[in-house]
């Protein structure tokens, strides 16, 4: 339930929901209308301010010219004067000075006379031009303001048809609605949904892309903005622009495009298609009506290059190819040079483990040459041993050998 106090006596009644929306509509269609009233009433005031302008100048043109000539036609006056003071002396002279200046006098008010002719036929033909002039400018304005009026007979009826939901989602739902009106005989291979892809930290509001032969050849950004009109802070196109060209950068899109019912007095943005790839790279502001035009108008530009697209396409993958070539080059060189140093390195390690044993082989053989030497010089002095050396000094033992050798011969 709402409140409402009476601007006049002051009384407070309750309304419910509904009551107090259709009191709230009541108030916004009075301002609309004594807006577009108004807007009527300074239309008509410029086009009267004008016309009065245009016929105040024709109007001096035409007094300076009929000045002049009176001007001359006075000094004409005054010469006819001077010439009868001059023949007054002579009544023959001056009868025919008279007769003559009388004949010129008429010769030359004849001649004024088909000037003047002349001058109101030239006023009557500027008289006419300029009612054609009234006529196309009148035209032209009626052109301007059957223009405007379009306009606000679709704004408002786009107000009309609007919900509690709020204004910028409603303008979405209308160019949706305007694209799927014909996605199936302009559109039917082409992709344009919602942009719900927020991992970048921002997103628009609809992604229109369309491939052929696995080649994309056009993507879009759409931003949709539009603005109540009890909105305290007035909003601008310009406010938006920067927002857009990132989405586009980080969406992988090529170009952007912003459907903006902002600024609504604007003649800039009311006069068509808006390019603003002077302040960011390949972006355009729209008004709704340019929706659909400016997707086809992208899109035909699109397909014209098609073809160098997809040869660019096939150059890009053979150099891929060539790459991966490289690639696969490069890990079998760099495996390879690692597997032949690794085998270079036990090739190395075996050797001087050969070298080692060689060493050490060697070192027995000089170990073993030696031992053979010194059994040699054992066996010699083996061979060279007798009782007779034994027991050379140890008589004892001789005597006891000698003592055995009595008893035994044989040993």
């Amino acid at each position: 339930m709402q409140k409402i106090k009476c601007p006049n006596c002051g009384e407070v009644f309750t309304v419910d929901e509904s009551g107090y929306a259709q009191i709230l509509k009541q108030v916004r269609d009075q301002e609309f209308e004594r807006e577009i009233r108004q807007r009527e009433k300074t239309l008509a005031e410029m086009k009267e301010s004008e016309l009065k302008l245009a016929r105040m100048v024709q109007r001096e043109e035409l007094d300076k010219a009929l000045s002049a000539k009176e001007a001359e036609i006075a000094s004409r006056d005054r010469a006819i004067a001077q010439l009868k003071a001059q023949i007054s002396g002579n009544e023959t002279e001056k009868r025919l000075a008279v007769s003559e200046a009388i004949q010129e006098k008429e010769r030359e008010l004849s001649q004024k006379e088909t000037e003047i002719v002349k001058l109101k036929g030239k006023l009557s033909s500027s008289e006419t031009a300029y009612a054609l002039k009234e006529q196309a400018l009148q035209k032209q304005h009626e052109n301007e303001l059957k223009l405007k009026d379009e306009q606000i007979e679709y704004y408002k009826d786009f107000k009309a048809r609007q919900s509690t939901k709020m204004i910028g989602e409603s303008l979405e739902q209308h160019c949706l609605n305007q694209f799927n009106s014909l996605r199936m005989t302009a559109f039917p291979a082409a992709y344009f949904e919602k942009d719900t892809d927020v991992r970048t930290g921002s997103k628009g509001d609809f992604i229109f892309r369309e491939a052929a032969e696995g080649v994309e050849f056009i993507s879009i950004m759409f931003e949709m903005k539009n603005q109540m009109d009890e909105t305290a802070t007035k909003h601008k196109n310009e406010d938006f622009l920067k927002e857009l060209d990132k989405d586009r950068r980080e969406k992988k899109c090529e170009y952007a495009v912003l459907v903006s019912l902002l600024e609504i007095d604007n003649e800039l943005y009311n006069n068509g298609i808006v390019d603003v790839s002077y302040r960011y790279e390949k972006m355009y502001v729209i008004r709704p009506q340019f929706f659909i035009p400016m997707i086809t108008l992208l899109r035909n530009a699109a397909l014209n290059a098609l073809s160098y697209r997809q040869e660019l396409e096939v150059i890009r993958n053979q150099q891929v190819d060539i790459l991966h070539f490289e690639e696969n080059m490069n890990v079998f060189k760099e495996g390879f040079a690692r597997n032949y140093r690794i085998a270079s390195e036990k090739f190395q390690t075996a050797i001087a483990e050969i070298d080692k044993t060689i060493t050490h082989l060697q070192k027995t053989k000089e170990a073993l040459l030696s031992s053979e030497n010194n059994l040699r010089l054992a066996n010699n002095k083996a061979e060279d041993l007798s009782i007779k050396r034994l027991t050379k000094n140890a008589p004892a033992v001789r005597e006891l050998y000698e003592e055995l050798k009595r008893e035994d011969p044989t040993t």
